[in-house]
């Protein structure tokens, strides 16, 4: 792969400015593509709360504890609502009744990737979770997420145990490598900033990125 392509991604399946970030990267690398430069995205796993419970809690409970009331909650989620709706996206947040446990829907998108449709993968959780309020902790609901991606036997996988080291792992060394909050996006592996940024925003990042790799690779 050429220097300055690879888009690497860590984010957490429950976190709106990550769907919202990726409709704005979407956007960006719609603009560069036009100028001739393309990109691969990879997702990269990090746990909001690494310390919930793997059935998950009752969300309007755990965000009037996490935020201080229930008033400050629902003030968080028309902030949300309003950003979804400013790139096309229609959050439900009246529809999410589960903070869930994301262990497993980052081993989907690990299963995903290895079969080259993480992208579809990560659409399909976003949109299930903050479009069509569903539980993904729900091994169910994530298996539907997989099929709706191509993936097959989804529901096998998640039985078992395969990846989740690597989910924790990866979570582990996006921490190490300082990310506090997500979206983070880094190319090729040098980090570049985070937030859901502007559409010409990131285009312009990818753009000095791409240009600033290329320049030490002939230094």
């Amino acid at each position: 792969m050429d220097t300055g392509t690879r888009i690497d991604i860590v984010s957490d399946a429950i976190c709106p400015w990550c769907y919202i970030g990726k409709r704005q990267l979407e956007r960006a690398l719609a603009i560069l593509a036009a100028e001739g430069m393309t990109f691969s995205v990879h997702w990269n796993p990090f746990q909001l709360n690494p310390d919930m419970p793997g059935h998950g809690r009752d969300r309007a409970a755990y965000r009037a504890e996490k935020f201080g009331s229930a008033a400050k909650s629902a003030e968080l989620d028309q902030q949300i609502t309003e950003a979804g709706a400013a790139v096309g996206l229609g959050f439900r947040t009246d529809l999410m009744t589960r903070t869930p446990n994301t262990v497993d829907a980052h081993r989907l998108i690990w299963l995903a990737d290895h079969h080259g449709v993480q992208d579809a993968a990560m659409e399909a959780v976003f949109r299930a979770y903050f479009v069509e309020g569903r539980d993904i902790g729900d091994p169910a609901v994530l298996a539907a997420c997989g099929a709706e991606a191509g993936l097959r036997d989804v529901a096998v996988f998640l039985a078992g145990d395969l990846a989740e080291d690597e989910v924790r792992a990866g979570d582990k060394a996006a921490r190490d490598a300082g990310v506090s909050g997500v979206p983070s996006f880094f190319l090729d592996g040098y980090n570049l900033f985070s937030g859901a940024m502007p559409a010409d925003t990131i285009a312009g990042a990818l753009r000095h990125g791409r240009a600033t790799l290329r320049e030490r690779e002939r230094g």
